[in-house]
């Protein structure tokens, strides 16, 4: 029956997934990872990377994410373009977890979850025409394209205000738009975009509207929602600040969720509530948010399982399914 029990299972194929990958193979833990909807995560929508160290001359998201795949089929990692679509995650210390694809069931002693978060945005049909273009959810990945320049904030919550302040110490200026005539961000957060001379709020304003040459954004096109007024403003970025959405909904009710619905990890650790899950990159951290500290998180939960599992070994235990 042991044969038949995976070793490690990685859900989800960004850069948390792939570098746990690596890890968990070079461990002999001969791991499986499936990719899910979206090989290579949020990544793959991002032209440019210029921040990850390694690559002095910026390399594209999707090559990264190609590049760490093949690292990770280097050392005999299973890559699946498959998405788990149920599991059942055993509540027990060397209990045995079941996974689904809808198709066929997989059964492992240790799952790793990389599933990342989605960046929400406002539904414009323009925000996927100027994706890579001048449309961003991310300042801090995407901000140093735009040094110099004007560029828009959309968002009233504390991710907003963090983006515009940000961007104002490399940008021209940053217009903020506020949908309503109060921010939801935090009070420390609103005094230092208040006091920020380069960064113009405008309360009551939405963008309903994005305008350009060649797939490069040149114009915003926004509304005073009170008055109903239409205006442009010439800009070369906008960066939708309205957060983010973790991929958890497969997971709820059986691993501890935080308000927002991150995964909730022990510590300094990748350790979940669940022995035998853990859980790297976005999926569980909303502060940081990068493409680096994810690689760092799933080099960690590869590490915590093959500790979990080498502990299990001692104890000589046997896996037999429930």
């Amino acid at each position: 029956m042991e044969n038949n029990i995976l070793d490690c299972v990685i859900i989800g194929s960004g850069p948390a997934g792939f570098t746990a990958a690596i890890y968990a193979a070079r461990a002999s833990l001969k791991p499986e990872l499936f990719t899910g909807l979206e090989p290579g995560g949020q990544l793959t929508t991002t032209t440019e990377v210029e921040n990850f160290p390694g690559y002095p001359d910026g390399i594209t998201g999707p090559e990264m994410m190609l590049q760490l795949q093949k690292q990770a089929e280097r050392f005999e990692t299973k890559v699946h373009y498959e998405m788990i679509s149920k599991v059942e995650f055993s509540k027990e210390r060397g209990g045995i977890h079941k996974l689904s694809t809808g198709s066929r069931e997989i059964l492992a002693k240790s799952v790793i979850i990389s599933t990342g978060a989605a960046a929400k945005y406002l539904g414009l049909a323009d925000e996927k025409k100027y994706a890579g273009g001048g449309v961003s959810a991310c300042a801090t990945c995407d901000g140093f394209f735009y040094r110099g320049k004007d560029v828009i904030v959309v968002g009233a919550g504390d991710t907003a205000a963090e983006e515009a302040t940000y961007l104002s110490k490399i940008c021209n200026k940053v217009t903020l738009l506020v949908r309503k005539d109060h921010f939801r961000a935090s009070k420390v957060m609103v005094d230092r975009v208040l006091s920020t001379s380069n960064i113009e709020v405008k309360y009551n304003h939405e963008l309903i509207g994005i305008e350009g040459e060649n797939a490069l954004v040149e114009r915003a096109k926004v509304i005073n929602n009170l008055t109903d007024e239409v205006s442009t403003i010439d800009v070369h970025g906008i960066f939708i600040a309205i957060g983010h959405k973790p991929n958890t909904d497969l997971f709820k009710g059986q691993v501890d969720l935080d308000e927002n619905g991150y995964i909730i990890t022990e510590g300094k650790s990748a350790r979940t509530n669940l022995p035998g899950v853990f859980a790297a990159g976005d999926v569980q951290d909303h502060h940081y948010r990068q493409a680096i500290t994810a690689a760092g998180s799933g080099c960690m939960a590869a590490m915590d399982a093959e500790k979990y599992l080498g502990e299990l070994a001692g104890e000589n235990h046997t896996w037999v399914e429930q």
